[in-house]
């Protein structure tokens, strides 16, 4: 048997403040979305051309206490091209929430306290 990683669930609170987080942190944009006609919940996938993996939002109306998905250790890892260049955005964005220098990696926390590592694409030696 062959499995294949498709996507990963995190639940949110405010989904347009999130779909806004993680377009301008991460280049992620809606893929497609899908509910109920009365809006009880929500979840939208957002990905990019570099990957078919997806991250599912999903958001339920009424919610008000912080979701916990899956604490610190519980984290998504994201390689980019230019990690200076996306270290500056992430401080200006003021989501940096860890840095280890030794390793040359970050990580950034989303909305609702997800951290997601940010390290530097791997080079073909």
């Amino acid at each position: 048997m062959k499995a294949k990683m498709i996507h990963r669930c995190i639940h949110v609170l405010d989904l347009d403040a999130s779909l806004a987080f993680y377009e301008r942190a991460l280049g992620l944009v809606m893929q497609r979305r899908m509910g109920p006609e009365d809006r009880s919940w929500e979840n939208v996938f957002i990905g990019n051309d570099e990957t078919d993996f997806q991250v599912e939002l999903t958001w339920n109306r009424g919610r008000i206490e912080p979701y916990v998905n899956g604490g610190r250790d519980t984290h998504l890892a994201f390689e980019v091209d230019d990690i200076d260049a996306a270290r500056a955005l992430h401080e200006e964005m003021g989501c940096v929430c860890f840095v280890n220098e030794r390793m040359g990696i970050y990580f950034i926390e989303d909305p609702d306290g997800c951290w997601l590592e940010i390290l530097p694409a791997m080079r073909a030696e």
